[in-house]
């Protein structure tokens, strides 16, 4: 309920002017400054109908020089190396929603820096590929008018997948049950 009432109050809010201060999640920002696509990486993950693709994560410098992360949004995997996915002026107005960056748990594979496909947002990899250092943040753009990337949209659908993984777990406990039964009778014709 927290995360919800979060995602809620962010949506809602008032956009305010961008700082790596800012330690709000969900906060709704504003900034002025221009993209650095040399450096922009490609973030796997899965559209909204599950297929597979890249988010297009490219790093911003704000007119105060702070630098920051921006998920322009989704494009499949056809668009990776086509130059119009970074068809904008150098110097934008943008509006996004601030979100932390999580550490990847351990089933994600490493990030392959040289192919510039990344599985996570590892900081320590991006210093390395960028030579530069970014707050613990994503903006993620809200801007209805692009199509390629995508934006991606927040919103307060947290999914809910409890009853799914029950179904899955108890189907495999009476599997392994009905195994162990047939391979004790069988055994005991024997």
């Amino acid at each position: 309920m927290e995360l919800i009432s979060e995602i809620t109050f962010g949506l809602n809010s008032t956009p305010i002017t961008y700082s790596n201060l800012i330690t709000k999640n969900y906060q709704r920002i504003i900034s002025e400054g221009s993209y650095n696509f040399k450096d922009q990486i490609y973030l796997y993950s899965l559209n909204e109908k599950g297929k597979p693709g890249f988010d297009v994560i490219t790093p911003f410098e704000t007119i105060g020089k702070e630098n920051v992360l921006v998920n322009r949004g989704w494009i499949s995997k056809e668009f990776k190396e086509l130059p119009e996915i970074n068809s904008i002026k150098s110097s934008v107005k943008i509006t996004g929603l601030l979100r932390k960056i999580y550490k990847a748990n351990i089933f994600k594979p490493d990030n392959d820096i040289e192919g510039n496909i990344w599985f996570s947002v590892n900081l320590n990899d991006l210093e390395k590929f960028t030579g530069k250092k970014f707050s613990n943040f994503i903006i993620y753009l809200e801007d209805r008018n692009i199509v390629v990337p995508l934006p991606r949209k927040i919103t307060v659908d947290v999914p809910n997948n409890h009853l799914k993984y029950a179904i899955t777990w108890y189907s495999i406990a009476i599997s392994i049950l009905l195994y162990y039964l047939y391979f004790r009778k069988k055994n005991e014709l024997f």
